[in-house]
């Protein structure tokens, strides 16, 4: 009887290791890259979860049932503690834009920091006054042109820096209160602006909203193509936006803000049209024009250096940043019990717990964030002392100065034109095959697959989309995920990832997709 349950046991585990073997060899090549990690001997991930479960914060959350330790990043890819690379196709959420350790940043931000760290604006440093000069010189010639035509002594945009995109979104709004004299604020449902009293009333998802005061903001119908009331009818949604105008306020407004693609919202585009449309209602109402570029700037679209020049606009003001306040994680709504670990357990908790910042690529991962307006919207600051300890500290300044050269140097917009292009009609090919893909959506590399279990009810597919990450984590593969259901790939890779790269990221997502 041992005899034989002995055989029983070996013939079990070699069929376990038969079809290992054939996972393996099923699992797609990852590209060559020359590159080996340093040894690790730091504390293993189970110790790490241990002391983040007892010393950090609760309403942190993470991906997959075996949460990874990431001790590493070069370029596009990633290392855990055992030295295996992942393919990075998520970026911190959408915040290296140059590629992890980029040398060149690394150099300048090392440099910066044997000179001087942190010091005060109350003192002169040109490291402020030179990412200041270059950023400004990013800006459209017809927000250069609006700014000449308020005031002639300057042609040039005026920068204000903050630590983060809830702070800088903070700020944009505070200046179009002060500016126009009107406090009502209009933004998109779906939205996402940020964690603060201000923002979180911008925000127009309940996932992200704490229940505190949160006046003077009215939500607007959200311009959807996919699953909006009016389908790509930018017309009918910019009715929306006059209607509130009209009924919901005394006619005068403060400010209109909106992302040029919704980022945390799920990659959804805004319909073609629909922004010169709201912008004309809200500037004949007496509001400004906010451009929330947090995720959608600094190249990732491809086709333009920000988001909102796809659209054809030109804002009052524009924001910016890109620090993650929280792990490279995104939201899942809390009645999904797959793939978002809490404490090494399936998240049971409320999500209105969890607030974590999502901003943009300004620092390739350095606490940065900008406002950018005319001089003349800008002077409203000037009623009062407004200040900022660390915002333009000449350490986090100096890293963004590179980044921009680097983007410059490398041509890596135009990277996130071509292979973004390449990735995108590459997932389309993968809908056509998978019935579960509802929806491929966005340009360059801010991109967004939307499953779902019906295509004609557009069912959200929300344990289908978790048990498909942790396949392509299985393969190498790390991508993120977001919109209102948590259903949406959320595919932002560094600008750096190659045409090799995506096939092998497509490649896993068909196996990973043919598995549930």
């Amino acid at each position: 009887m041992m005899q034989q349950g002995a055989r029983n046991a070996v013939r079990r585990f070699s069929r376990l290791a038969a079809a290992a073997e054939a996972t393996a060899a099923a699992a797609p090549r990852m590209p060559a890259f020359d590159h080996v990690p340093l040894p690790y001997d730091g504390p293993s991930a189970a110790e790490i979860a241990r002391k983040r479960a007892e010393f950090l914060s609760p309403s942190l959350f993470h991906f997959y049932s075996k949460p990874l330790n990431i001790v590493e990043g070069k370029k596009q890819y990633l290392y855990d503690e055992q030295g295996r690379r992942f393919l990075d196709a998520f970026a911190g959420i959408a915040t290296v834009c140059c590629g992890h350790s980029h040398p060149e940043i690394v150099d300048a931000i090392t440099a910066q920091a044997r000179r001087l760290q942190h010091s005060t604006v109350l003192y002169l440093n040109h490291a402020i006054a030179d990412f200041a000069e270059a950023l400004a010189a990013k800006m459209p010639g017809d927000l250069k042109a609006r700014v000449f035509l308020v005031l002639v002594t300057s042609l040039v945009p005026v920068v204000f820096f903050t630590n983060s995109g809830t702070e800088a979104n903070e700020l944009a709004i505070l200046m179009a209160r002060l500016y126009t004299g009107s406090h009502d604020i209009i933004s998109l449902r779906n939205s996402y602006h940020g964690n603060a009293a201000g923002t979180m009333g911008a925000t127009a998802q309940k996932n992200w909203k704490f229940n505190v005061v949160q006046s003077g903001v009215h939500h607007a119908v959200n311009p959807d193509p996919y699953r909006g009331a009016f389908g790509s009818d930018a017309e009918k949604y910019a009715r929306d936006v006059q209607e509130i105008i009209e009924f919901g306020t005394t006619g005068q407004v403060a400010g209109f803000i909106s992302e040029a693609i919704q980022g945390v919202g799920g990659i959804v585009e805004l319909s073609p049209g629909y922004l010169p449309l709201a912008y004309e209602k809200v500037r004949k109402a007496g509001g400004l024009c906010i451009a929330d570029e947090v995720q959608a700037g600094f190249a990732r679209v491809g086709s333009h250096f920000w988001g909102f020049e796809t659209h054809g606009v030109v804002p009052d003001i524009v924001t910016m940043a890109k620090v993650r306040a929280c792990p490279p994680l995104c939201f899942v709504p809390c009645y999904q019990r797959v793939c978002v670990h809490v404490n090494g357990e399936p998240d049971s908790v409320p999500a209105l717990r969890r607030s974590p910042s999502y901003l943009q690529g300004i620092g390739n991962g350095i606490p940065l964030g900008a406002v950018v307006t005319t001089p003349e919207i800008a002077q409203v600051l000037t009623r009062r002392c407004y200040f900022n300890t660390f915002g333009g500290n000449p350490f986090c300044t100096a890293g963004g100065l590179a980044v921009l050269r680097v983007l410059e140097k490398e041509r890596l917009q135009e990277n996130a034109f071509i292979v973004g292009s390449y990735l995108k009609d590459r997932l389309r090919g993968l809908q056509e095959k998978h019935e579960i893909i509802g929806d491929v959506r966005g340009t360059g590399f801010m991109l967004g697959v939307e499953l779902v279990t019906d295509r004609q009810l557009k069912t959200p597919a929300k344990d289908e989309i978790c048990h498909a990450m942790e396949h392509m984590k299985d393969m190498g593969v790390l991508v993120g995920k977001g919109g209102f259901y948590g259903n949406v790939f959320r595919v932002t890779p560094p600008l750096c990832f190659t045409k090799e790269d995506a096939d092998f990221f497509v490649e896993v997502m068909d196996i990973a997709l043919s598995k549930i």
